[in-house]
């Protein structure tokens, strides 16, 4: 049985994670003093931070609710500035991180010594390491299709947790015997110079158990939580974990009425899903908060390692932590995820496929951990938006499309579409200018290429 399920009656939640990340980027400046873009999502977005995030920032964290919106403000601009440089730094780009309670100041990791000046123009800190971030990630995708091989099965549920670590510029795999991390490692034919091996006795498991953060229960057999309210089209649902439910399997809400039914399901390799309510059941673009507080979603810009990200659990309620590592790979006894984030927020049984959230930007859903909101723990989310390209899913944001509303088309002209969820990278027109994204967000109403530099940057 998972680590966190609890069968029938039992409780199996959900966590929400939404990161203010999005902010206006200055060039020159890592500080968040500056006024707001139009459009902007960035100290906008925080300034809708709501009192039960902030209390539990407070509580999690140590800070006071004046320290908690300096720190939400400060990591968006260097979630920002993080997206600027690593366009810029192209090949030798090899990870970012923000260190401090307050200051979140932003550290930038390069493989040329020459790309110094330019990370420090942007206001940031500069390092020079010996491995860029695509190696370190090239050697981590061939330890999971190791451990993914039935042969290294039982191997690497003893090893089960592996991350690019881009502070210390190694890949980290976690091991219960350090012995099945080394022969995972021998197995997947790698340079052992990349990786550093941990000892842990953590062996996360899914955590089983319309608004995010509620209780729904699956055919009677178990209980999860629900992570995002979202569309398709005219139909209205949610997101959560894929572990909960497999396409057909029907839910009921927290007050046990009928409620839709899983219309795709993805675990292991990802834990990702989708349930589409019937016609008694509205989306909304809200988190459950403390007590009968509603917290607004009003986009899904991702935040950077080390910022702060808090989650609300129908189990555990709020509590907060921080990003330690993106792209992280762990395997289950059911079988290895990858590219889920791991922090440090708790969970405990009852807290599966609910949502994560720093100021009102959703980051992801809850797929399992480790440990306890009594001593502490480790808990995997899912990031929401690859689940919501992958299914075709428009977040429910309190400023995106509603059922049946695609948003504004790419006025004046081009292929910018409200809606549709662009990864780093990506190019699109508006205007008769391209413009390249710099941060992966589900696009919303308002936030239009020349309105946010946060997150575009013309070409």
């Amino acid at each position: 049985m998972p680590r966190f399920h609890r069968p029938a009656a039992s409780a199996c939640a959900a966590l929400v994670a939404i990161a203010a990340l999005a902010a206006a980027g200055l060039p020159g400046t890592a500080s968040a003093r500056t006024p707001d873009s139009p459009g902007s999502p960035g100290p906008a977005a925080v300034a809708v931070a709501s009192p039960e995030l902030l209390t539990a920032m407070g509580r999690d964290l140590g800070l006071t609710r004046a320290q908690a919106r300096d720190r939400l403000v400060n990591e968006a601009e260097a979630g920002a500035t993080a997206g600027r440089l690593r366009l810029a730094l192209g090949d030798a780009y090899a990870g970012a991180w923000v260190r401090g309670a307050e200051s979140a100041r932003l550290t930038v990791a390069t493989t040329d010594p020459a790309d110094i000046p330019a990370i420090e123009a942007q206001g940031a800190r500069a390092t020079v390491v010996t491995h860029t971030l695509a190696a370190l990630e090239a050697a981590s995708t061939a330890v999971d299709r190791a451990a993914s091989r039935t042969a290294a099965r039982t191997t690497a549920v003893d090893a089960p947790v592996r991350y690019v670590d881009v502070r210390t510029n190694t890949l980290v795999v976690q091991a219960v015997r350090p012995a099945a991390a080394h022969d995972l490692v021998a197995a997947a034919g790698i340079d052992r110079a990349l990786v550093r091996v941990e000892t842990s006795a953590d062996r996360p498991r899914p955590l089983y158990d319309i608004r995010g953060g509620d209780a729904y229960y699956m055919n009677g057999s178990g209980r999860c939580s629900v992570g995002f309210a979202i569309t398709k089209g005219t139909q209205q649902g949610f997101a959560t974990a894929g572990h909960c439910g497999r396409p057909g399997t029907t839910t009921s809400g927290y007050n046990q009425v009928a409620q839709g039914s899983f219309q795709a399901s993805t675990f292991p390799g990802r834990d990702t899903a989708w349930v589409a309510t019937n016609t008694n059941w509205t989306s909304t673009a809200y988190v459950k908060g403390q007590g009968a507080a509603n917290v607004q979603v009003t986009g899904s810009t991702q935040s950077p390692v080390g910022a702060s990200v808090c989650r609300s659990g129908s189990t555990t309620g709020w509590h907060c932590g921080v990003i330690q590592q993106h792209n992280t790979s762990v395997t289950y006894p059911e079988g290895t995820i990858s590219g889920v984030t791991r922090t440090t927020v708790c969970a405990e049984p009852g807290d599966s496929g609910g949502s994560y959230i720093s100021g009102s930007q959703a980051q992801g859903v809850t797929s399992g951990g480790s440990g306890n909101c009594s001593s502490g723990g480790t808990t995997f989310y899912q990031p929401i938006n690859p689940l919501l390209q992958a299914y075709a899913l428009t977040l429910k944001t309190t400023t995106g499309p509603g059922p049946g509303d695609p948003g504004e088309p790419g006025e004046p002209g081009g292929t910018w579409a409200a809606g549709t969820v662009y990864a780093a990278g990506a190019q699109v027109t508006y205007g008769g200018v391209t413009y390249r994204c710099l941060q992966a967000h589900q696009a919303q109403p308002g936030w239009q290429p020349p309105n946010v530099p946060a997150l575009w940057q013309q070409v």
